[in-house]
């Protein structure tokens, strides 16, 4: 018998950000690691919860509090898990979020992380607007509405 050689699919979601978060653009940027970092991804051992990007004097791009955890079966030069890594955008989509991560109230979030097919780690990341509390509940009732309306049209 031969063995499944198809790469499993990398798809890590921030479910927090939708609750948090109004999105108002979405950026697909590239993700600097080191080492052993890609295969503690396509093992899934990603937590973003506490994600946020910054920008650095430079005006490059970086994501900080995105969890890694250490591959284990690293040796000695594993990585280290909370570092701050360096995203990958055009010079056109930086100084976009640039320009508009100034107006107050806006942050840069990660969503998601995978693979794309070509084996390179990619980080949604997204330009987004903090939601109050009256606007989580209303998205909660939707939410809970929608799903009785499923029900019920499955009976």
């Amino acid at each position: 018998m031969a063995k499944d050689t198809a790469p499993k699919k990398v798809n890590i979601l921030n479910r927090r950000a939708s609750h948090e978060y109004a999105f108002l653009a979405k950026y697909d940027a590239g993700i600097m690691l080191q080492g052993t970092e890609i295969k503690s991804i396509r093992d899934g051992n990603v937590n973003m919860q506490d994600g946020f990007c910054l920008f650095h004097t430079d005006g490059s791009l970086w994501v900080h509090n995105l969890t890694i955890a250490k591959y284990t079966e690293g040796t000695y030069n594993n990585h280290e898990p909370m570092r701050e890594r360096k995203l990958l955008l055009t010079k056109r989509e930086l100084k976009q979020l640039a320009g508009k991560n100034q107006e107050q109230g806006l942050t840069i979030v990660p969503l998601r992380m995978f693979v794309n097919d070509r084996g390179f780690a990619k980080l949604e990341i997204a330009l987004a607007k903090g939601k109050k509390l009256y606007d989580k509940r209303e998205d909660l009732k939707a939410k809970d509405q929608k799903r009785e309306m499923d029900r019920a049209r499955d009976y």
